[in-house]
């Protein structure tokens, strides 16, 4: 690719910064945190695993938000610890650097996924190096697998081998004679010594850290169908959230903060509502105020009879505003970078190039269960109890608001219920802490109110894109994509504890700038608009957007061809595994067929976090409105650790991203979101839910994850079925606003 100033002026310091921090400083583990508690006779072998007499623990660090994080973890170290699903507890660990993810690299480098060269790899490992050095202990961009994969089944590893050789000792057999099965090493006579018995001998040992990972063949987890760790809890109910939790003697909180996200908190009256039955005190915080009482209803209630005087928001008040910034930021001086410039785009544009302006909308996370937090603050320690997608960012800004050293503050990372990005942010902990320092030595329960996490969620950026195109000789010659939009990384960050280096935002052109095709002549630039609302990461972050427009767009310019849009897809493909990806969906749903009268089918790719997918989908226009039958998706991961979880998974991504692009929006006025609650914000209805085939490849030699890859190319091929079935074009989400849906 060809490389920006910036870009490769970052790029030079990131590999400056390797050199210096040196080979061995990248190598040297970080320190075990199961060592800062570990009991008489407790054998810990490293972050991951801990036995002793009464049970065995496995410690699942990436967060689970609903994605089945736990189980997926839990099954890669069982698998080579050589223990059975009800063998064993999990937990999600205290915060350590210990727990960084390397794999945050892959989607970090400004390369494609594709790329394999040498500079792509060693910039790669730079960044992971980096990243290991600073424990980013983050859960989050489809990373959990990849992360997961190798370290966790070396900790499983290493446990049985150090068992075996406690074992060893205690038998006088030899290690090579001795083999382990369900939680117990066996030995030749058939006899078996549980590890939990073996925990005491085993914790006076060096754990053997020489260890060979098992062939596929011998896999009896990895790639089999897997009975969640969570799944009767869930189905009965009985599953707790951060939001179901209680702790003795604890007051509970809401807030209100100013609706004009980032303005000021002129001035308030609570006369009437510290009247109001159990209200205990009303706190001023960082942008409003919490009321603190003895259950959440009646402070909810009493929050809703305060008055307040709020200040401007420092965006438009209106979207007009938002729409005319981003319009305004396809500028030279926005330009965030130019990611591709293949052949000459100006010379075979031509003289009346086809053109198109494409929207999509702020929209919100809005996760079933609000945000809340617990937090506890003395004057000599802190605890928060929360769910998180960053442990160590919360610890640390609990740390700093409370005046605490980090290692003063535990955090006691919780199951969430939902997230798609929501609980990248830690605003909800931050006002918890500001509350708990008001009355030390008891903990605060923060809940946030539906209206309220509506209010103030960080939503998806808003984004438009500009394209030209040109055919010759009835194939797809030139394509001139620029998107402007507000950076998500820049905006989040604002709000951590962390100084990062400018540079160009990869997610700014995510599943635009990487389409692996080989148009003759492609260009692809990406523009920082300023000054609109503050967002954060949604699910699939930029190319939730990007990838609408792009491929809508190239839907666009083949028809205009006259080809067939698949096999131009396929035509143009030059990644074998994304070309393998589009063959499959096309045998998948029977592209070609006649589908009847009032019917149409659209098919759309799109690569995110090195995950090619293709999606068909197949609509019938009624008398009523567009009727959604059928999607069928093949995606490459390259290794699929739990085929139940990764149909699941592309399923949830496929019904996310419709149901959006149908719509959802989230839109100002007076500075102040108008959409307060599902009602307003509604996504998919159960009678609209399609059927949904999924088909998981594994042709790519890299392993990914699927959390977020299906949902960028649901809204493109709805849009291209709906053309196909109406003739109408699409190019604004959401899409209710053109055509109905039944």
């Amino acid at each position: 690719m060809k490389y920006t100033r910036r870009a490769f002026l970052v790029g030079a310091a990131a590999v400056a910064g390797g050199v210096a921090f040196g080979y061995y400083q990248v190598q040297k583990p970080h320190a075990n945190p199961l060592l800062n508690d570990k009991s008489e006779g407790e054998a810990v072998f490293n972050p991951w695993v801990k036995i002793d007499r009464d049970g065995i623990t496995l410690i699942t660090p990436h967060s689970d938000v609903g994605q089945g994080a736990t189980s997926m973890q839990a099954a890669l170290i069982a698998e080579e610890l050589d223990v059975d699903f009800g063998q064993f507890t999990t937990d999600f660990g205290a915060p350590s650097p210990a727990y960084y993810n390397t794999a945050l690299a892959a989607e970090g480098a400004p390369f494609m996924s594709t790329d394999e060269s040498f500079t792509a790899e060693t910039m790669r490992a730079v960044m992971g190096g980096v990243i290991k050095l600073m424990g980013m202990q983050v859960t989050g961009g489809s990373s959990s697998v990849p992360d997961s994969i190798d370290k966790l089944r070396r900790a499983g590893a290493v446990a049985r081998e150090t068992l075996k050789l406690a074992a060893s000792k205690k038998s006088g057999i030899p290690v090579t004679r001795l083999t382990t099965k369900s939680g117990a090493v066996v030995l030749p006579d058939g006899t078996g010594i549980s590890y939990t018995d073996l925990a005491a001998d085993a914790a006076d040992l060096e754990p053997v850290n020489d260890v060979a990972l098992r062939d596929p063949s011998e896999w009896r987890l990895i790639g089999k169908d897997i009975k969640r760790l969570d799944i009767v809890a869930k189905s009965t109910g009985t599953q707790v959230y951060g939001i179901d939790l209680e702790i003795p003697d604890m007051v509970h909180a809401t807030l209100v903060l100013n609706p004009r996200q980032g303005g000021k908190l002129n001035g308030f009256d609570a006369s009437e509502a510290e009247k109001m039955r159990g209200v205990k005190s009303i706190v001023p915080v960082t942008g409003g105020v919490a009321v603190v009482a003895d259950n959440t209803w009646r402070a909810i209630q009493a929050a809703r009879a305060i008055e307040f005087d709020w200040g401007p928001a420092p965006y438009p008040a209106e979207m007009d505003g938002h729409w005319k910034l981003l319009s305004d930021s396809f500028t030279e001086d926005s330009l965030d970078s130019e990611w591709r410039n293949d052949g000459d785009v100006e010379a075979n544009l031509g003289a009346a190039p086809t053109t198109a302006e494409y929207r999509a909308p702020y929209v919100a996370h809005a996760p079933l269960e609000p945000l809340s937090a617990i937090v506890r603050v003395t004057d000599d320690a802190a605890e928060a109890w929360v769910a998180t997608q960053m442990p160590r960012f919360v610890q640390t800004n609990v740390a700093l608001i409370a005046g605490l050293e980090p290692e003063q503050v535990t955090i006691h990372n919780q199951y969430a219920g939902g997230s798609f990005g929501h609980r990248l942010e830690d605003e909800n902990v931050k006002r918890a802490t500001e509350i708990a320092l008001t009355m030390k030595g008891i903990p605060v329960k923060l809940t946030y109110s539906r209206e309220e996490d509506f209010a103030h969620d960080y939503p998806r950026q808003i984004a438009m894109a500009r394209m030209k195109g040109a055919i010759k000789d009835g194939k797809v010659d030139a394509y001139d994509l620029e998107i402007a939009s507000p950076s998500a990384a820049q905006s989040q960050l604002s709000r951590q504890p962390i100084d990062m280096p400018a540079s160009a935002d990869k997610q700014l052109a995510a599943g635009a700038w990487n389409l692996p095709f080989a148009i003759p002549n492609f260009r692809m630039r990406a523009y920082r608009a300023q000054g609109l609302a503050p967002t954060s990461s949604w699910r699939s972050v930029g190319a939730s957007t990007n990838g609408f427009f792009a491929d809508g767009f190239l839907d666009e310019l083949i028809h205009e061809a006259g080809a067939d849009p698949l096999e131009e897809r396929i035509r143009l493909a030059n990644d074998d595994v994304a070309r393998k990806v589009l063959e499959a969906v096309g045998e998948m749903s029977g592209w070609g067929s006649d589908l009847g009268p009032d019917r149409g089918r659209g098919v759309a790719f799109v690569s995110s976090f090195g995950v090619p997918v293709a999606e068909v989908v197949e609509v019938t226009n009624t008398d009523s409105g567009i009727r959604i039958d059928r999607v069928f998706v093949a995606a490459d991961v390259g290794r699929i650790v739990d085929p139940i979880m990764f149909d699941n998974m592309v399923k949830g991504g496929v019904v996310w991203g419709l149901g959006h692009a149908m719509n959802c929006e989230i839109t100002y006025s007076a500075g102040m979101a108008e959409q307060e609650n599902f009602w307003d914000h509604e996504g998919m209805r159960f009678n609209q839910c399609p059927e949904i085939i999924v088909k998981g490849l594994e042709n790519s030699n890299k392993i990914r994850g699927i959390g977020e890859p299906p949902v960028p190319p649901a809204a493109p091929a709805l849009a291209n079925a709906i053309f196909a079935a109406t003739g109408k074009r699409l190019r604004e989400m959401p899409f209710n606003k053109f055509v109905d849906f039944v």
